[in-house]
């Protein structure tokens, strides 16, 4: 019989991990601590956020206004709403229309209303976020923005004219009857404004953020209350000044939505269940300040002497 050979892995240096994959991990780990950076709450800069809620709005109102007017496009896509409306038996537009028309003074405060709170209110919250949460500030005004940006494609996508311009139908256009301002796309105004942009409604999706962070927000309880009763209110102008479907309405709802959902993909978490305030930033550190060192462990005193009181007693040759 032949003699069998065992070869045995004795002396055999044990494989470890290459550079290559040393150098993978490395930039893998970089690339967390990077993206955790970002993520992490931080205090908000004034003077960063004014610039870039300047430039946002004007980017906004660009692109907006520079979508084609696409005038029977828009028209036909509004029929099309108002049958759908029709059909489910929620097409009360018209009605509250000519009734709010009927009552002056209500009909030109809402024209006011649809001209000013929308960004004033929008602006306060902003602000109170600036300085009372700036911890949740940069997630919640992510929301406001993605909602606004995927509106553009809204826009762009379908055109759609508010009731007010219907051909054939009875809707007042209250701004032009009343001569107030209060629409950019009537009267003198118009020429500065896309007309056949009304889906989705921002005024909806606005005012729908501004009072589901007030509501989530505030600890006093009847601010809490306006803040739910503020879109409320706003759907109501929207539908009597003849702007805005109540479709429309669902539309800004869908692209808060999609706002919210931004923001939880980046964070891991709704705006609201962030920490409220964030520590004050040292040195060049860009997330949460480091905490404090740990205290030194406790490696015990000399032997106290019972005859000397609190005196350590001297070691023993």
């Amino acid at each position: 019989m032949g003699e069998t050979t065992v070869t045995t892995t004795e002396g055999r240096q044990q494989a470890g991990p290459t550079p290559v994959a040393d150098e993978v991990d490395g930039r893998y780990r970089a690339g967390q601590d990077f993206l955790r950076r970002l993520r992490a709450p931080r205090r908000p800069r004034l003077w960063f956020e004014i610039l870039l809620i300047a430039v946002s709005y004007w980017t906004y109102s660009l692109i907006r206004n520079a979508v084609p007017e696409q005038k029977a496009e828009a028209l036909r896509n509004a029929d099309w709403i108002w049958k759908v409306e029709h059909h489910l038996g929620i097409a009360v537009e018209e009605t509250v229309n000519h009734a709010v028309n009927s009552v002056t003074w209500l009909i030109v405060g809402m024209n006011y209303y649809y001209a000013t709170l929308h960004f004033i209110v929008t602006l306060g919250v902003l602000v109170w976020l600036f300085r009372s949460h700036p911890g949740r500030y940069a997630a919640t005004r992510m929301v406001l923005f993605a909602t606004t940006g995927v509106a553009l494609v809204g826009y762009y996508l379908y055109p759609l004219a508010p009731p007010r311009l219907m051909n054939g139908s009875d809707f007042v256009d209250t701004v032009v009857v009343h001569q107030t301002w209060g629409s950019m796309a009537s009267g003198d105004l118009k020429s500065m404004s896309n007309q056949y942009a009304a889906m989705p409604s921002m005024h909806i999706g606005w005012s729908v953020w501004s009072g589901l962070t007030i509501f989530a927000l505030a600890s006093v309880p009847w601010v809490r209350v306006l803040g739910l009763l503020y879109p409320t209110a706003t759907l109501v102008v929207i539908v009597a000044t003849a702007n805005h479907f109540w479709l429309d309405a669902v539309g800004g709802v869908l692209c808060l939505g999609f706002g919210f959902a931004v923001a939880w993909v980046w964070y891991g978490v709704l705006p609201y269940g962030l920490p409220r305030l964030v520590p004050v930033q040292r040195g060049r550190s860009r997330g949460f300040s480091p905490p404090p060192p740990l205290p030194v462990p406790y490696q015990g005193a000399p032997p106290l002497d019972p005859a000397e009181g609190c005196a350590p007693r001297p070691p023993s040759a």
